[in-house]
């Protein structure tokens, strides 16, 4: 019997260009990715959230740079699995996509039976922005840091600190900066950062970790005050504002951080695509000034140490909430 005789170079060449074609094109048999095919962001928090604010800035700049439409589509619910179950459910094309804070680690030690894994059904494409928490207060509601902690530890359990939902970025600050403290707290979790920011000013809660970007504009309009910052540094949007470190509480800091994930299978040259765009749109002199302005700075990596820096803080993650014994109710 005659043997078949291998590919040439050339006819193998040939295949591997079209099959990144093929992986180029989307299930909506309109020609390469992504065409005048539409792009999702879902996100898993309220608009006006610091993960909302962020979403909408780079949509408006990541259609352009596409050459198509990107929608923000609010999904909230559940500390952020809302949203991402339905991301995670959605065609591994290209065009739906998800984009969650550091608090999407923290979901599967705290949501039992989740409809997806965190790790196995997400690709990572690159994280967008580092965002200091603010911890703020009602107005005069305490005089600093150390007040604070001084009241909560006269009286244990005679207050209450609000967060964006159990588990949430502004959830583990707050209970980053309670086990440091060593202070005894009620947590009030909302469906989302402006609930809580409305609470706070009302005085019925008495203080929250708040996303930078979202409370700045209350925080310079008086309605908020800010005590101080969450993270291992001043912002240069609020200098005077030490660290709860420098407040006296050391040990306290913790990184929030906002990204871009696609469904687990997404092809890789997608992927590509979305990382380099983004990476640009964030280190552009006219995002990186208003990202300045609400307090947020541009933090972008390759999709392949994203996804190790995730494995890495989903660890992280599972170490405070044991501490902490935070649970769903």
């Amino acid at each position: 019997m005659k043997k078949t005789s291998p590919w040439s170079r050339r006819q193998t060449l040939a295949a591997a260009a079209a099959l990144a074609a093929c992986a180029l094109t989307g299930a909506h048999a309109q020609g390469p990715w992504p065409g005048t095919q539409p792009i999702k962001l879902v996100v898993p928090f309220t608009a006006g959230s610091g993960t909302d604010i962020v979403a909408r800035l780079v949509a408006e700049k990541l259609g352009p740079a596409l050459g198509t439409s990107v929608i923000v589509d609010n999904k909230p619910g559940a500390g952020g699995t809302l949203g991402a179950a339905i991301a995670a459910k959605s065609p591994a094309d290209g065009y739906t996509l998800l984009v969650h804070s550091a608090g999407h680690l923290v979901n599967p030690w705290i949501y039992k039976g989740l409809s997806y894994d965190t790790i196995k059904d997400f690709t990572g494409i690159t994280p967008m922005a580092s965002l200091p928490n603010v911890l703020v207060t009602a107005p005069s509601h305490f005089a600093n840091v150390q007040d604070l902690v001084a009241k909560a530890k006269a009286k244990p359990g005679g207050f209450n600190y609000g967060s964006a939902g159990n588990g949430s970025a502004t959830h583990m600050n707050a209970e980053v900066f309670r086990l440091a403290a060593g202070i005894d707290a009620q947590h009030v979790p909302f469906r989302g950062t402006p609930e809580a920011m409305t609470e706070v000013m009302a005085g019925r809660v008495d203080w929250f970790f708040a996303p930078m970007v979202s409370a700045l504009p209350l925080i310079k309009t008086g309605r908020l005050q800010a005590l101080a910052v969450g993270t291992g540094k001043r912002s240069s949007a609020l200098p005077d504002a030490p660290t709860t470190s420098e407040a006296g509480v050391p040990g306290s800091e913790y990184l929030f951080w906002v990204g871009l994930f696609a469904p687990a299978k997404t092809p890789q040259p997608v992927v590509d695509r979305l990382q380099a765009e983004v990476a640009k749109i964030m280190v552009s002199p006219e995002l990186k000034e208003r990202l300045e302005k609400l307090g947020a700075e541009p933090f972008t990596m390759p999709s392949a140490q994203f996804n190790k820096f995730l494995v890495d803080e989903t660890g992280k993650a599972q170490q405070v909430v044991k501490a902490a014994s935070i649970k769903v109710d």
